[in-house]
């Protein structure tokens, strides 16, 4: 791999196929969390691809048995943790909103391989792709709800595009899981297939898109992306929200619970 991407440390790349960049998330022992470091580097990564003569497809993808666990509970903000609530909620919102709004207007064709549990920004990451191939085993889940705070990070723009409104509200609000077979059923990803035969799956679309008309793919998905950047407003309401509740008692007792190991305790009056 060339230097053009030594500065993105907390990933990892490769080239599987001429003209295909595998971009593969790595955090060992936690499920490929993501932590702020790598939040920063998925963030500005799609700018330099843009840039790479050498790629016209890339692929994302986790190490190991997991895609993305989300973001890294123990980095996550907590109103009693922010010395500056301004500051933090500009710079949580700005870092949110930068991550989603990069992969959107990324030229060049993105392939998700969902090879196992998908959650939070880890599940932007994989829905957000042009072509989503998830394992049939593979696990599906928003999560934001279960930590107290709104869904934020891609929901609110995209799984009513992808599998219509009462799918969406349901599994967002009850926050229950998805295989990746049931997400193909509720047209969340474009494709499941058996764990074995991801890999290969996920190289024949991406070799497919590296040979086609490059000018005319990526213009196509420019177009289409249109649908998600014409709803915006939707999606900027979506991660204020999320960073609001960040600062309030719901998230705490959330993530105390999680950390003890029970079930959590909402006491507070609704504040909205």
């Amino acid at each position: 791999m060339t230097d053009l991407y030594a500065a993105f440390d907390r990933l990892k790349f490769d080239r599987p196929a001429p003209h295909v960049l595998r971009l593969t998330l790595s955090n060992p022992g936690k499920a490929n969390a993501i932590t702020p470091t790598m939040h920063r580097q998925l963030e500005d990564v799609w700018a330099v691809i843009d840039a790479d003569p050498e790629t016209r497809v890339t692929i994302i993808t986790g190490e190991g048995k997991a895609f993305c666990g989300g973001g890294a509970l123990d980095d996550m903000p907590t109103g009693e943790d922010a010395l500056d609530p301004n500051q933090r909620f500009s710079t949580d919102f700005s870092n949110a909103t930068r991550l989603v709004r990069n992969l959107i207007n990324a030229r060049k064709p993105v392939v998700s391989g969902i090879n196992g549990a998908a959650v939070g920004a880890g599940l932007a990451l994989a829905l957000l792709a042009d072509v989503s191939v998830a394992s049939k085993t593979a696990k599906l889940l928003d999560g934001h709800v279960r930590i107290g705070v709104t869904a934020g990070d891609h929901a609110a723009i995209v799984w009513p595009l992808l599998c219509g409104m009462a799918k969406a509200k349901y599994y967002l609000l009850t926050n229950r899981p998805m295989t990746g077979e049931e997400a193909e059923r509720n047209n969340l990803v474009s494709l499941a297939v058996d764990a074995e035969a991801l890999e290969a799956t996920v190289l024949e679309i991406a070799g497919e898109l590296a040979v086609a008309a490059p000018t005319a793919v990526r213009m196509t998905k420019h177009v289409l992306n249109h649908w998600l950047r014409q709803n915006e407003a939707i999606f900027e309401l979506s991660a204020a929200f999320e960073m609001v509740n960040f600062s309030g008692a719901e998230a705490r007792e959330a993530m105390a619970a999680m950390a003890e190991r029970r079930a959590p305790d909402f006491k507070t009056d609704v504040l909205f």
